[in-house]
């Protein structure tokens, strides 16, 4: 049960969600069980110069994890119903996180099968709503310190994506989002993996 450590965290946020593609997220839940996912999709999210960013202008009772030191979890509801799961980025003051938009199941899956209402693997945990549902992920886990199981929400390094494997486009459902930052390509993905949350469209890039 190593988790990565937090120095892992601290580059640019659209670094730290190229290099989260091929990590393994961990959850324990409270009777003990461990399920264990295989990031396959991310979103970057920078501070105060990213308009699509809920650290864009100042600190809020919602945002102020992301203000904090990186390698934590940033929690948050939309929609009045689902959870989102982010990891906090860059030194503290840098308001940046990285949705995890994707997981691809490793383990535990009886007891994701459990929370997901679909009998298709596929639908287990494509999409970032979906994967907190199927890991029992809540406002419960938000602040959760990422580089230490104690809190029973970790990422342990797996097998690093070659560049060749990944795709970069447009992040998704931003809105009324002005320009560069609609389009900009900070969302990353595994090319080809059965658990994206959208259809296999993108550029390679060398990120």
């Amino acid at each position: 049960m190593t988790a990565l450590p937090r120095e892992f965290y601290m580059p640019n946020a659209v670094h730290v969600a190229r290099t989260l593609l091929g990590q393994v997220l961990v959850r324990r839940l409270p009777d003990g069980a461990r399920i264990e996912g295989r990031i396959v999709e991310t979103e970057a999210y920078t501070g105060l110069d990213d308009r699509a960013s809920h650290g864009k202008d100042r600190i809020t009772p919602r945002n102020r994890i992301m203000w904090g030191e990186p390698g934590r979890a940033y929690v948050y509801k939309i929609y009045g119903m689902y959870w989102m799961l982010n990891v906090v980025a860059e030194p503290a003051g840098q308001p940046a996180a990285i949705l995890i938009r994707a997981i691809e199941p490793l383990a535990g899956l009886d007891h994701i099968a459990a929370r997901r209402a679909s009998p298709e693997p596929r639908l287990w945990t494509t999409g970032p709503g979906r994967l907190a549902l199927a890991l029992d992920i809540t406002n419960a886990q938000n602040g959760a310190d990422l580089t230490r199981p104690d809190d029973g929400l970790w990422i342990e390094a797996g097998a690093p994506v070659p560049d060749a494997s990944v795709r970069a486009g447009p992040r998704i459902g931003l809105g009324q989002t002005p320009e560069p930052w609609l389009s900009i390509p900070w969302r990353f993905w595994v090319a080809g993996n059965a658990f994206l949350s959208r259809p296999d469209k993108g550029v390679a890039g060398d990120r």
